[in-house]
C-alpha cells in the first residue's frame, strides 16, 4: 500500500493506495502547529478509520509547500508507519521537464498536479488548481512546464473583504441563487463568486490568445468544484488529480531505483 500526503498552506490531504484505487481520503488542517506525536495520533486514527493495518504500508511518498512543519511531519511518519518518506523534490523524477526562468522556484504542488493532468489526460494542457491560491500552469505536449499564473484563492478574496472592511462579515464560499444581491452576505458571495468566474475564463481565454494552439482544460483543489460547474472553459474537474500525480512520480521513482539495482 502507498501512502500519498499533499501538504498545502490550508491543508493536508492523505491517500490511501491499493495499488491504483484509493481506498481512503482524508484532510487536516495545516495552519494548527502540531508534536510529531499528534500527527503520528491523526495518522493512526486514518488507518483504524480505514481497517487498514499498519503492516500493509509499504512507501509514503509527500508534496508539501510548507517547510516549517516537515521536521515534524516526516518524524511521525517514521516513528508510526515505519518509513522514511518520498519527499517531491531534488532528485524525484517526475516526467515533468520545468522549462521556467527559475526551475527552483516551481513548488512541488504545481509539479505534481502538472504530472497527474499530462499524464492522465494528455498534452498540451492547462492545469488548474483552486487552493489557498489559484494555479493556473501550461504544459505543452512534450511534457514540458513552460508557464504559471498565480492568483489570490477564493477563500483570500472573501477573507480579504471582511477583514479590511469593518462593516462586512466573514461568509461561506457558495454561489447564490441570482447576482442580484438584496442582503449584504449575498451582495458579498455574488461579488466573489461571480467575480471569480470571471477572473478565471479570462484567464483561461488569454492563455489560449497567447498560445494560440487548442489544450485541455482540467481544474482540481477543494473549491475547484465550484467554479468549474459555472464556467464551458474547463474540460474536467478532478479531485484527486494531485493525488494521481503522486501516484504516478512515485511508480517513476520505482522504475528509477529498479534501473539503478541492475547496473
Amino acid at each position: 500500500m502507498l501512502v500519498a500526503i499533499d501538504i498545502g498552506n490550508t491543508n493536508i490531504t492523505i491517500a490511501l493506495f491499493a495499488g491504483k484505487k484509493i481506498i481512503g481520503n482524508y484532510r487536516l488542517t495545516t495552519k494548527m502547529q502540531r508534536t510529531s506525536d499528534e500527527y503520528g495520533f491523526m495518522l493512526l486514527s486514518f488507518f483504524n478509520a480505514s481497517n487498514t493495518p499498519i503492516e500493509d504500508v509499504e512507501d509514503v511518498i509527500i508534496s508539501s509547500v510548507v517547510p516549517k512543519i516537515m521536521h515534524s511531519f516526516t518524524s511521525a511518519i517514521i516513528k508510526y508507519l515505519h518509513h522514511e518518506p518520498i519527499i517531491i523534490g531534488p532528485g524525484i523524477k517526475s516526467g515533468i521537464a520545468i522549462k521556467s526562468d527559475n526551475p527552483s522556484s516551481v513548488g512541488a504542488d504545481r509539479i505534481v498536479d502538472a504530472a497527474g493532468a499530462y499524464y492522465t489526460y494528455g498534452g498540451p494542457v492547462l492545469v488548474i488548481d483552486f487552493g489557498t491560491a489559484s494555479t493556473f500552469d501550461y504544459v505543452n505536449e512534450k511534457g514540458e512546464f513552460l508557464y504559471g499564473i498565480t492568483a489570490p484563492g477564493l477563500e483570500i478574496c472573501a477573507q480579504a473583504l471582511s477583514s479590511q472592511a469593518a462593516q462586512l462579515p466573514e461568509i461561506q464560499i457558495v454561489k447564490p441563487d441570482t447576482i442580484l444581491a438584496k442582503n449584504t452576505v449575498k451582495s458579498m458571495q455574488a461579488g466573489v463568486i461571480y467575480g471569480y468566474i470571471g477572473l478565471t475564463e479570462n484567464i483561461i481565454k488569454q492563455v489560449k490568445k497567447e498560445i494560440g494552439t487548442p489544450m485541455k482544460v482540467i481544474a482540481t483543489g477543494g473549491l475547484g468544484r465550484v467554479i468549474s460547474a459555472e464556467t464551458d472553459l474547463i474540460d474536467e474537474y478532478d479531485s484527486d488529480l494531485t493525488f494521481k500525480g503522486l501516484y504516478l512520480i512515485y511508480q517513476r521513482h520505482l522504475k528509477q531505483l529498479e534501473k539503478k539495482a541492475s547496473r
